[in-house]
């Protein structure tokens, strides 16, 4: 099993803590509403409205507002969402993912063309850069529910495939159709995970300076501000000490 990797640990800038806590919130109220309404209202009946009810909760978020997005999903009203993944090129031929949830494709699709433009990036066709990630789930814990072997050890008895791990969290990988059962059988041992939900990992990496982090980065900030974008994933990596000097920048 490998060791942590410097990728799976991107924060955002200090700063920018409390808005990106509130258009997260959004974009988890929105795959929770449009899983119920894909679905059984009741978590417990509908895998997809039970993963995204527990990512809800590992990111804290309040549980009258998980409530309220599940009874949005049963109103005539609600919105119908499509879920739409865009692939592509950022700053020095970084491969991006891009997964949206949207309620107008051509909308979206125009404002991620002109977002990948503008930050010196090119959006592809799909599957440009998708052979380059494979599909898994992530379970991730703090640190403070044990050491790595003790985590190793629960992972590979609850069928995961990896563990990454560093001074804060460990990152549990499993292949992406055996999510709810590995996450079932590790509550049974680790308690709540802070989040369960499916990634796009990397097969290889592209290893970036400080300038082509700052580029990479402002193209992935403005893709998050989009109300439409659910998540961004790249396959970038640096050097604990370039990373460093990006959060000082």
């Amino acid at each position: 099993m490998a060791g942590h990797s410097k990728w799976a640990n991107i924060q955002h800038r200090k700063g920018r803590q409390d808005a990106a806590r509130s258009k997260l919130f959004s974009k988890l109220s929105k795959e929770i509403t449009v899983a119920a309404k894909m679905g059984d209202p009741d978590p417990e009946k509908n895998p997809r409205l039970r993963m995204a009810v527990k990512e809800a909760r590992g990111q804290s978020m309040p549980k009258d507002v998980i409530d309220r997005a599940i009874k949005k999903s049963q109103g005539g009203d609600a919105d119908t969402y499509e879920a739409i993944r865009y692939e592509g090129y950022g700053p020095s031929g970084v491969a991006v993912i891009v997964e949206a949830l949207t309620d107008n494709r051509n909308r979206t699709a125009s404002n991620v063309r002109s977002t990948f433009g503008k930050n010196g990036g090119n959006l592809g066709e799909t599957g440009s850069v998708g052979f380059m990630f494979d599909r898994k789930g992530q379970i991730t814990y703090p640190a403070s529910v044990g050491d790595a072997d003790t985590v190793m050890l629960a992972a590979i008895e609850a069928g995961a495939e990896d563990v990454e791990s560093d001074d804060e969290n460990h990152w549990i990988v499993c292949a992406d159709t055996d999510l709810a059962e590995v996450a079932a059988k590790l509550e049974e041992q680790l308690g709540e995970s802070e989040s369960t939900k499916l990634i796009w990992r990397p097969q290889t990496r592209t290893d970036l300076d400080l300038d082509g982090v700052q580029k990479l980065m402002k193209l992935v900030e403005t893709l998050e501000d989009d109300d439409d974008v659910q998540t961004v994933t790249t396959n970038f990596e640096a050097s604990d000490e370039v990373m460093q000097q990006f959060e000082e920048s």
